[in-house]
């Protein structure tokens, strides 16, 4: 089997196309023990994809609320092939924040899980439109309904618009194109390389920008495990019966792993390499993968603006952090040839060695901008080089370190929170005068939502957390609490968050 990148891909639906012309009878998805070809999964886009055609025009905006399954790898392409952009709403969040994410992007069309859709039916704010039901309507809907040619797109055109997680509060939707999406998949191939006969088991939500790793196996014909969600018993069972190569987790999900009792260094017997991000590595965790299996592992460095990941730390940086060089581990790798990284101070002008300042990255993979939101575009795009947001220093060998994480950011179990979004949820209590939501180290999930709060009248830890989670998704929801008479400042006046950090914080 060749592991050759599809040639000619202007768009992203025809990595699928062609592989189904060159290989039909490969598989190109595992699902449930269950092996679905090239051909089949090309058959039923196609299908989907007409249908989609026949309702309004190109460039509408077509919603998917679901975890994963076979339903929502065919929206992915079936979207990008009849013209409409695809806007998949995060599974986890809260209703109300499915409902403002669907009203901004223009969403015309929703294809649901059912458990989810009635979540979303049952907000009194609920948009008017046309819901698909995933598990008793999809089949029919397609096959009943009319289908309609195919529209004639660019590489130029919008193909995703993917919600941030709201770092300066209210997300935005970065607009993804096909052209973006490939180069991404270009920069993760050199990085993280397909080889003929790989088998990739995918468990994080294809409703994530990382989704782009399930493109890349396609775009080389290899095949793709997918998991509804992370689960140790499920992974292990998986690589163990269909020989998994290679596979995409978070650090927390591979401790968990090492740590499920039925674990065995057998189980990973045929992983080649696994691919991680969201959050660093501990060297003890690395030492013990290394000890108990002989898996590799690279760690990527990336955004969804980025339509994926433009620097990464290789397998053979992993082995040598090992061999003596643990300060790799404390860096995200060095960028690749197929972007443009520098790191500027606030006059704009390049750091030297050493020094810290914002990210840059320049590259075809970078967004076309931010859905209906000129300034915000303006502001993150400026003259083709997109302001991560990110702190970070090179050192005198390439290497790019992550000094802070977009400002306020916490990352809890994989997943992105925006401190001051939750702020402003907590705010809306009327007890709440004041507060500050930072992140603390979590054993287990990476870091804790902790909120400090400055109340003008009582409520209990249990009342904010429900007041929150009326709002808020559950892992936005803080989990440990703290009492104060005011927040401290720092000297330009604004609440004094390291020393909030570097104090606790609130109590657990």
């Amino acid at each position: 089997m060749s592991s050759e990148p599809i040639r000619g891909a202007a768009r992203l639906h025809e990595l699928l196309a062609l592989q189904a012309q060159r290989q039909p009878e490969a598989t190109a998805l595992w699902w449930q023990g269950r092996a679905i070809s090239y051909a089949q999964l090309q058959q039923r886009v196609t299908q989907l994809a007409r249908r989609l055609a026949s309702v309004g025009e190109t460039g509408e905006r077509i919603g998917v609320l679901a975890f994963n399954g076979p339903e929502f790898l065919e929206l992915i392409y079936a979207a990008a092939a009849s013209g409409r952009i695809l806007v998949p709403l995060n599974a986890r969040l809260a209703p109300a924040e499915w409902v403002y994410q669907l009203e901004a992007a223009g969403v015309s069309l929703l294809f649901g899980d059912t458990a989810l859709l009635q979540a979303l039916r049952a907000h009194p704010q609920a948009p008017s439109l046309p819901m698909v039901d995933l598990q008793d309507a999809y089949r029919g809907w397609i096959g009943q309904g009319p289908q309609a040619p195919l529209p004639v797109t660019g590489a130029a055109d919008p193909v995703w618009i993917l919600y941030t997680s709201g770092s300066t509060g209210r997300p935005k939707g970065a607009v993804l194109t096909h052209q973006s999406f490939l180069a991404g998949l270009a920069s993760a191939a050199l990085a993280r390389p397909v080889l003929p006969g790989d088998i990739f088991l995918y468990p994080f939500p294809l409703f994530h920008v990382a989704a782009h790793n399930v493109l890349l196996q396609h775009q080389h014909g290899a095949a793709v495990v997918l998991l509804r969600a992370f689960s140790s018993a499920a992974t292990l069972s998986a690589c163990r019966e269909l020989n998994v190569t290679t596979l995409s987790l978070a650090p927390t999900m591979i401790a968990m792993l090492l740590d499920d009792p039925a674990f065995s260094p057998a189980d990973l017997a045929s992983v080649r390499t696994i691919g991680y991000g969201a959050s660093a590595m501990p060297e003890t965790l690395l030492r013990r993968l290394l000890t108990e299996t002989g898996v590799g592992l690279c760690q990527s460095y990336g955004m969804t603006e980025l339509s994926g990941s433009a620097a990464f730390l290789t397998v053979e940086d992993h082995q040598q952090a090992v061999a003596g060089q643990p300060e790799l581990l404390r860096t995200v790798g060095r960028p690749l040839a197929t972007v443009q990284v520098k790191v500027v101070n606030e006059a704009g002008y390049e750091c030297e060695t050493g020094v810290a300042g914002e990210i840059l990255v320049r590259g075809p993979q970078c967004m076309r901008g931010y859905w209906q939101q000129p300034e915000a575009t303006a502001s993150a795009l400026v003259d083709g080089w997109l302001h991560t947001g990110d702190i970070g220093r090179f050192d005198e060998r390439g290497y790019l370190s992550i000094v802070d994480r977009k400002k306020d950011m916490i990352i809890s179990g994989g997943e992105n929170v925006a401190s001051r979004e939750v702020e402003e949820a907590l705010r809306l209590h009327p007890a709440v005068r004041d507060c500050a939501v930072i992140g603390l180290p979590d054993p287990r999930w990476g870091e804790q939502v902790a909120a400090v709060v400055v109340l003008d009248g009582a409520a209990s830890d249990e009342e904010l957390a429900a007041h929150c989670r009326s709002l808020l998704a559950g892992y936005k929801t803080p989990k440990a609490w703290r009492r104060v008479q005011a927040l401290p400042l720092n000297a330009a006046g604004k609440v004094d968050k390291p020393a909030l950090r570097a104090g606790g914080g609130a109590q657990r």
